[in-house]
C-alpha cells in the first residue's frame, strides 16, 4: 500500500491564495480511503521536510499567478519542472523545490512520486476571507479533476486530517505551463 499524503498549501486570509487548502478540504469532503492523508500548510519552504517524510507519494496543490492565466485553470507540474528554481542564497529563503533537493542530499526521506497541482489566481494579495468569483466557480471541476487523474476516488465520507499546531486550522472561517485538458 502505497502511503498518500494530500498536501494543500495557501493563506486562508490572502483571497485567492487559499484555493489550494480549499480545494484539499473538497477531496477530503468526497471520503479518502486509509492510505491517504490530508494535510495543510501556509509554507512551501524547509519545514515541509519534517511533513512528507513518512510518505511514499505527494501530491501538493497550491495557486499560481501567470502572466496572461486565466483563473481558474488548472495546471499539472512534477519537480523537474521547478529545477531551474533551485537556489540558496540564504537559509530564509528556500523554496519548495531547493527544500526537497537540501533533503535528498542530507539523506532524508523524500516521496519518490510527487505531483504539483497549480490553480491559477486572479488576486493573492488582497486580504479576504472569500477567492474570487472566477476561482470560487472553479473549485467544485477541479476537485473532480484531481480526484480523476490520481484515482482518488474515496470510498467513505468521513475526511480525514491531520492535526499539527504548525497547520491552518482546516474548519476555520477565517518551466512551461500547460493547461490541463480533460
Amino acid at each position: 500500500m502505497v502511503k498518500t499524503l494530500l498536501l494543500g498549501l495557501g493563506n486562508d486570509i490572502l483571497k485567492d491564495d487559499s484555493v489550494g487548502l480549499r480545494v484539499v478540504r473538497g477531496l477530503g469532503e468526497l471520503g479518502i480511503r486509509d492510505e491517504v492523508h490530508i494535510e495543510e500548510a501556509t509554507f512551501a519552504n524547509i519545514d515541509i521536510l519534517e511533513v512528507i517524510r513518512s510518505y511514499d507519494r505527494l501530491i501538493i496543490v497550491d495557486s499560481i499567478k501567470s502572466e496572461g492565466g486565466k483563473p481558474g485553470e488548472l495546471y499539472q507540474f512534477n519537480l523537474d519542472d521547478f529545477r531551474s528554481t533551485l537556489h540558496l542564497s540564504c537559509p530564509h529563503d528556500i523554496n519548495l523545490a531547493t527544500a526537497l533537493e537540501l533533503g535528498k542530499r542530507l539523506g532524508m526521506h523524500i516521496p519518490g512520486e510527487i505531483r504539483i497541482y497549480a490553480i491559477e489566481v486572479e488576486d493573492n494579495q488582497t486580504f479576504s476571507e472569500s477567492c474570487s468569483p472566477l476561482v470560487e466557480q472553479a473549485i467544485p471541476r477541479i476537485v473532480e479533476e484531481i480526484a480523476q487523474m490520481e484515482q482518488l476516488k474515496f470510498e467513505a465520507r468521513n475526511p480525514k486530517f491531520e492535526t499539527n499546531s504548525n497547520f491552518s486550522n482546516p474548519n476555520s472561517k477565517s518551466s512551461s505551463l500547460k493547461p490541463l485538458n480533460i
